[in-house]
């Protein structure tokens, strides 16, 4: 075969209109119309009997938990259904009825694939046998499991050092796939863990342990049901995270205010119609936000700044709009702050902020008479350049409020994929945590190395340069989420060989290495069975309690492995049966998985016991007010600089943002029913004084360019769409904008990528 052959494979997958459809943005969230929705995409994909059947297991205790959002389950579960519009798409996603395998691809070649979208490349359906792409074919041809191990084992062999091998994780997996995903990771050599964290909460999880001394939230579910004070900042729950909102409700109905922070009205902060009552049903929903800052894109700081001012003025005339008590006895850099503050003149912040005062001051009264209060963020405020720094700003304001290690008060980042915060725990990580390594040593009896490893940016800098030549991904399409599309796809590209462990078709199985395989698993709603029995995994939620999870629909394919069982059987080949891990014990029996989790990780404790009904939570030193591991043994207060975005002229600040019929990158379908738009996902939402500047009228279409360290980029054919977003401001779908944020431009300490502040510029397509 040519050794310089090169498939000829879409990048971006077409870039053609759909035939948009727009209507006035909705008012509510959820109710009928969210039901509707729900069972009509169910019950096409599924079947009514299957998906009824599942969807009234999903998120119960004896159930299985929803292969979408990180979302906690409350302790006692609705008999009616604990499951939201956008779970059961994900469900229904997972669950087709719709299968694909060896002849499908047989049928068609990988270049003749790429050229079709990716919500046409997902609704293909289930992958349900093993696959090889092999040097110069663009056909995948069906391969057995072990011939599959072998073909990896004998790739990652060659390669000089372990690390030139990259395993990258979504956050998808179990405990017990992530565990061992990680442990075969270190024991092969190598410390290469990048994961979806590191493009979507890193920033959180470097802020909360520079401040709070632990990279999780510090609340619970029921903290949010009697807190005072809500904040949601840069977060659209509505659609990305569908079952906060009753827990909201809950916060409104006894008394609680919320103030949401967003360049967008979302209409799920706006009104919520709780499809599980009589009055979410049939009567006008509950109102769920108080006051709204319609703030400028990444202005999170000089806001906060501005609140903190105002506040602190206050205090200074009564001492007790600050809890004093809290701050002397467990706060560090109080009068740094304060001294620092002062600084700042006010109207430069208001003017930076582009918020009107007169709701500023509302905030201001609300928050000066409330000690119960919660901050709630999730990627508008992490993937800017200064993410860190802006979630450090909101710590400050709990800080200063003595809002922190109480009750119905604290920390709340809400996680993006239903176990990314448990891969983290039980060790997928690229950083030397010493004492792991050490407790590897003892129960698992290998050295793991002790070299730092690669993060997502780090990755994709090694392929793209050839020196990183083993791609392994268990979960997700890589290429779709990570930042700088086309620069992602030549180090892919670059690669010698590249794994995918996938339940669904995507991009990432399309543009590949030399050599590359499908390795396709089950479903979080299926049966996994052993030898008579029904296996289960574990999953951690957004708030630290990890719980059992359990399918019950048969698999779709006898060919499909779990991703436990896969991993270990993949490392019992590599290692020939030779090494200090039973790895394929492991694969067999997930309760000697758990002992070892319970064993090695800290905070897991009788994993296999505890987690049964609701579960348990891990430990949590905020909530036990313990910041002996922080300097001077108190939490941090910090100074965080003002963002610096001097945008010149015909320029604008571009948000990447999700549909209603998206998770991820997953595209369930063209529709984005808050917003009014159908049909159609390449669509700019302007400000209509801007639209008239760039002479521009509702839906033409626009390129979007960024310029980047002299490098275009371009995203192509955008229908611009009228819509209320403050001057210079911009919001498009991802992944289709994804092309326009560069790879080496991310957040100062996490490196996440920038994708909700793009510098851009537009051109008219005549």
């Amino acid at each position: 075969m040519d050794k310089d052959f090169c498939r000829k494979v879409s990048i971006r997958g077409s870039n053609d209109l759909t035939g948009i459809k727009l209507t006035e943005p909705k008012r509510h969230a959820a109710g009928m119309s969210g039901i509707q929705a729900a069972l009509q995409h169910t019950f096409k994909e599924m079947g009514a009997v299957r998906s009824m059947r599942a969807l009234l297991k999903m998120n119960q205790n004896d159930g299985f938990e929803c292969p979408s959002c990180a979302w906690p389950d409350p302790d006692k579960a609705s008999k009616i259904g604990e499951f939201c519009e956008n779970g059961a798409k994900a469900l229904a996603d997972e669950a087709t009825t719709e299968h694909i395998g060896r002849e499908f691809f047989r049928k068609h070649s990988v270049e003749e694939l790429s050229l079709l979208s990716d919500y046409e490349l997902n609704k293909f359906g289930r992958l349900i046998e093993p696959l090889v792409l092999r040097p110069g074919s663009v056909h995948y041809e069906l391969i057995t499991w072990q011939d599959a191990y072998t073909l990896i084992s004998g790739e990652l062999r060659k390669l000089d050092t372990p690390d030139e091998a990259i395993f990258y994780t979504s956050g998808r997996s179990s405990n017990e796939a992530a565990f061992l995903y990680g442990m075969f990771a270190r024991a092969f050599g190598t410390n290469n863990m990048p994961d979806c964290s590191n493009m979507c909460h890193e920033s959180s999880g470097v802020a909360l342990k520079e401040t709070l001394g632990i990279g999780k939230g510090s609340t619970k579910l029921e903290d949010l049901y009697k807190a005072e004070v809500v904040i949601i900042a840069g977060q659209n729950p509505g659609t990305n995270h569908p079952r906060m909102l009753s827990a909201l409700e809950k916060c409104k109905i006894n008394g609680g205010k919320i103030i949401s922070i967003n360049p967008l009205e979302e209409s799920g902060l706006v009104n919520f119609k709780n499809p599980q009552t009589v009055k979410g049903m049939l009567g006008g929903g509950e109102d769920l936000t108080n006051i709204h800052l319609q703030l400028n894109i990444n202005q999170d700081i000089p806001l906060i700044k501005l609140l903190i001012k105002k506040l602190a003025d206050l205090d200074a005339e009564t001492a007790k709009v600050f809890d004093h008590e809290f701050i002397n006895k467990y706060v560090d850099g109080y009068d740094a702050l304060m001294n620092d503050i002062k600084k700042y003149d006010s109207q430069d912040l208001l003017r930076s902020t582009g918020v009107d005062e007169v709701r500023i001051n509302e905030a201001v009264q609300l928050l000066a008479s409330k000690s119960r209060i919660i901050v709630c963020w999730a990627m508008g405020l992490t993937q800017h350049k200064n993410g860190v720094e802006t979630i450090r700003e909101y710590i400050n304001l709990l800080l200063l409020k003595g809002a922190i290690g109480k009750q119905n008060a604290g920390t709340c980042p809400v996680r993006g994929h239903s176990n990314v915060q448990g891969d983290r725990s039980v060790g997928i990580m690229h950083h030397v945590d010493v004492a792991l390594n050490n407790r590897i040593k003892e129960y698992l009896g290998f050295i793991a190395p002790d070299k730092e490893g690669l993060d997502t940016v780090g990755a994709m800098k090694a392929m793209y340069e050839g020196k990183g030549k083993a791609f392994i991904c268990l979960g997700g399409n890589f290429l779709m989420a990570a930042s700088d599309t086309e620069y992602t796809a030549k180090a892919l590209q670059r690669c010698a060989l590249t794994v995918q462990i996938s339940t669904k078709l995507n991009r990432s199985h399309l543009v590949t290495g030399k050599t590359a395989l499908i390795l396709p698993t089950f479903g979080r709603s299926e049966k996994d069975m052993k030898k008579g029995q029904l296996r289960y995994v574990t999953i951690e939620n957004s708030m630290g309690r990890v719980r059992q999870s359990r399918g019950l629909l048969k698999p779709a394919s006898n060919n499909l492995k779990s991703e436990p069982e896969l991993i270990a059987e993949l490392a019992d080949t590599y290692f020939e049966g030779n090494h200090t891990v039973a790895w394929k014990a492991l694969g067999e029996d997930y309760e000697l998985i758990r002992q070892h989790i319970d064993n090695v990780i800290k905070g897991f404790d009788k994993t296999s016991e505890n987690s049964k009904g609701s579960g348990y939570y891990l430990p949590n030193n905020v909530r036990d007010l313990d910041f002996s591991g922080l300097p001077n043994g108190k939490a941090q207060l910090t100074l965080n600089r003002l963002p610096d975005h001097e945008l010149r002229k015909n320029e604008f600040m571009l948000m990447t943002i999700r549909s209603h019929d998206q998770f991820n990158t997953t595209i369930y379908g063209l529709n984005d029913r808050y917003r009014g738009v159908y049909n159609e996902r390449r669509v700019l939402f302007m400000n209509e004084e801007d639209m008239k500047q760039q002479d521009l009228i509702k839906l033409d279409v626009v390129d979007i360019s960024s310029f980047y360290d002299d490098t275009k980029r371009t995203a192509y054919n955008f229908l611009v769409i009228p819509y209320k977003i403050p001057k210079g401001n911009l919001a498009a779908y991802f992944p289709e904008t994804n092309v326009l944020v560069p790879y080496n431009h991310y957040a100062v300490r996490s490196k996440t990528p920038i994708s909700k502040s793009i510098v851009v510029k537009l051109t008219k397509v005549i």
